[in-house]
């Protein structure tokens, strides 16, 4: 055989006009030769770092490569992006390697997917990127997309574990139950016999397509069953955190047109139906289906997931278990089929949750073999590992340390989702468990996600030496993008996985703004912006909002930047670093300091378990910086205690003098609060710490004595 000539096409942009060329290039590559220099007896290897583009253009996506086209040779647009990437073949220094038995056609249709795959990217003076092209964008709704890809090759696997819930939660006919007693275990055939019978429930309850359902609870099956069950037949959830007052959750079911509401009775502090009955003392009398409220004018039904049989129903209540209809041969079984077949000619949304979990997913390697402990609200999204038709666990309703470790070791979880403050709480419980001279074996657990909010840099590391976290992940993005944006790979170097959160996900654009709308150039700090198909419809009923959030670059009506507030720094590789929020940003004197670079410097001394920085307000520089401490254990009375000034001189020591914080706040000591102020989902709410700290200031607690 002589030498093989391959053609390959690319495609660059001028961000200056927008305007896109295509360019035909050759790659040419000598019989019997290895562009890899690996000892492998493989007939044939290519590696698709080898290769540099002299091709001009900020960035370019390579596709359509072919074989025996005798044009002359030249370089290939490959790039490092391509490492890791394996396609029935063995990754070898980057290079992809055929088996020992496969001919040369089938190799290059590899070569050929690989290339398609990645993204190419050209050292660019400007901060803007666009992921991967290829696989192509899933188009089926999520109904369709569970009967058609989950269920019909997956139905008998593991598909939900609730150790917290009564097998048989929901009544209805017997169940399997993957052949536990003690608590609720289902594979997807079960699963999806329950979605089922709730779809059908529904809409014999009178719920319509395109009616919105609001939902309060934890995490349990019965959410698990919406979250699909809506989809089916059309309708809008309204996820609602859990941790709303009645002001709060008043104020967002009458934003929404909320006609239905579905709640648990209580939830840790909360307690919904005494909640609601006293503000509307109107429920007591009123009946199931026609509720007539003035201050929630749509809302007609509220129904109780009341699994633990703990609670007594208002009398304008359902059981949530009294709408199941289990059977299948009535009218809402046909209606349920009906909707479901009309639903592509609708204008959903289901396209981006589906395909943000898909390539979450791909991003994790995950298989129908892992099964994940899921900790953080169901109110986000948490679609990756069922697309990819991989077993879930909720190891109790609420963050609950001990039951997540429990869950662990169990369950042989694979992986472990959270944000920073559910991982410290998991920590303290392993270290804790090991003090005592307890074996953790968390030997099955390998990857997961560390998002909804910066990941301190030394948590990162204790998560994958600690907990044998070798392939977690670090993801950013938000709800209004479905939510992940960019996201890190088990094949990223060690540094970009605990310092960035990864380059693009496929199908995405970004760019870095400053903040007259220029994009930036690499390595300068701007506002994160990102469009592609992840990027929200808008805000219900809120145009306005929506037009103060988006834009579109002039004479393109297809791109739709979404504007983050987050601030961000792109390197020349594309990957993202996260330096705060634009609002918590502290602008000392003139000079804009990043609360996430202190943190991660306060965070990695050991005496430090959880930091916090914010301004404080001051007379001559404007704002200064403050921070919040909260001691590791072991730090208490009897030990080694850090002063102010010790925190101070952390901070000083290994950043400007101008990051010093001038202002130290140890948690529960000399008038503090007790605790940080946290959302139901683990953040950290700076607005409330800036409230606090001014008013501690004025009188003078937590100064720094210099």
């Amino acid at each position: 055989m002589g030498d093989q000539h391959f053609q390959y096409s690319t495609e660059t942009t001028d961000i200056s006009s927008g305007l896109a060329h295509h360019t035909i290039n050759e790659l040419q590559i000598p019989n019997g030769s290895s562009t890899n220099n690996s000892d492998s007896a493989s007939p044939f290897s290519f590696d698709l770092r080898a290769f540099e583009t002299s091709v001009p253009g900020p960035f370019y996506t390579a596709s359509g490569l072919h074989s025996n086209k005798d044009f002359a040779d030249a370089p290939h647009p490959g790039s490092e992006s391509s490492v890791g990437w394996q396609v029935d073949g063995v990754i070898q220094g980057g290079g992809l390697v055929a088996s020992s038995e496969e001919n040369w056609s089938s190799f290059m249709e590899r070569v050929d997917e690989i290339l398609q795959s990645v993204t190419c990217r050209k050292s660019s003076t400007l901060s803007i990127v666009q992921g991967p092209s290829h696989p192509p964008l899933e188009n089926k709704t999520l109904s369709e997309y569970f009967l058609c890809e989950i269920l019909q090759t997956n139905s008998t696997r593991p598909a939900l574990i609730c150790p917290s819930e009564k097998p048989r939660a929901h009544g209805g006919p017997s169940s399997r139950n993957l052949g536990r007693t003690s608590h609720l275990a289902w594979d997807f055939d079960e699963f999806e016999r329950h979605i089922g019978a709730v779809s059908r429930g529904l809409l014999s309850m009178g719920v319509q397509k395109g009616d919105r359902i609001g939902i309060i609870m934890g995490n349990n099956s019965a959410y698990a069953i919406l979250q699909w069950a809506a989809a089916r037949i059309g309708v809008i959830l309204a996820t609602i955190n859990p941790s709303y007052r009645v002001d709060e959750l008043v104020g967002t079911l009458r934003l929404v047109g909320a006609k239905h509401l579905i709640i648990v009775p209580s939830l840790r502090n909360s307690h919904y139906i005494k909640m609601l009955l006293e503000r509307f003392p109107s429920l007591s009398d009123s009946h199931p289906g026609d509720i007539q409220e003035p201050e929630l004018p749509e809302l007609r039904n509220l129904i109780v997931v009341n699994n633990q049989d703990e609670h007594e129903l208002s009398k304008a209540a359902i059981d949530w278990r009294d709408i199941i209809l289990w059977r299948e041969d009535t009218r809402e079984a046909k209606l349920v089929m009906d909707i479901a077949r009309n639903l592509d000619q609708d204008e959903l949304t289901h396209r981006n949750l589906l395909n943000n979990g898909i390539s979450i997913g791909r991003n994790m390697n995950i298989s129908e073999k892992d099964v994940l402990c899921n900790v953080p609200p169901l109110f986000h999204c948490n679609l990756a590992f069922w697309s990819h038709s991989a077993c879930v666990v909720y190891p109790s309703v609420s963050f609950d340390p001990v039951a997540i470790v429990d869950t662990l070791i169990t369950e042989k979880c694979t992986a472990l989702h959270g944000v920073p403050t559910h991982f410290l709480g998991v920590l303290l419980e392993v270290e804790k468990r090991k003090s005592e001279g307890s074996v953790v074996d968390l030997s099955n657990l390998r990857t997961g996600i560390a998002a909804g909010t910066s990941i301190p840099i030394d948590l990162m590391r204790r998560l994958i030496s600690e907990m044998n976290l070798r392939d977690l992940t670090n993801a950013y993005g938000m709800t209004e993008t479905s939510p992940v944006s960019f996201q890190t790979t088990p094949a990223d170097p060690t540094l970009q996985r605990v310092e960035t959160v990864g380059k693009v996900l496929p199908h995405v654009k970004a760019k870095v703004i400053d903040p007259k709308g220029d994009v930036v150039p690499v390595g300068v700090p701007g506002e994160v912006c990102v469009d592609g198909y992840l990027v929200q419809k808008g805000y219900w009923n809120d145009e306005e909002h929506t037009r103060q959030v988006t834009h579109k670059d002039p004479g393109d009506d297809d791109t739709i930047w979404m504007h983050t507030g987050d601030e961000g720094i792109l390197d020349e590789e594309g990957y993202l670093k996260i330096v705060g929020r634009i609002k918590d940003i502290i602008i000392r004197g003139g000079e804009n300091l990043f609360p996430v670079q202190i943190e991660n410097v306060l965070l990695a001394d050991h005496s430090i378990r959880e930091a916090a920085v914010v301004s404080v307000p001051h007379k001559e520089y404007g704002e200064v910086v403050g921070a919040w401490i909260v001691r590791s254990i072991g730090t208490t009375s009897g030990h080694a205690r850090s002063s102010r000034n010790d925190i101070r001189n952390i901070v000083r020591e290994k950043m400007n003098p101008q990051t010093a914080p001038a202002w130290v706040w140890f948690v529960g000591e000399d008038g503090v609060p007790e605790e940080l102020p946290k959302t139901a989902s683990g953040k950290v709410m700076k607005h409330v710490l800036r409230k606090w700290s001014k008013e501690l200031a004025e009188r003078g607690i937590g100064r720094v004595i210099t």
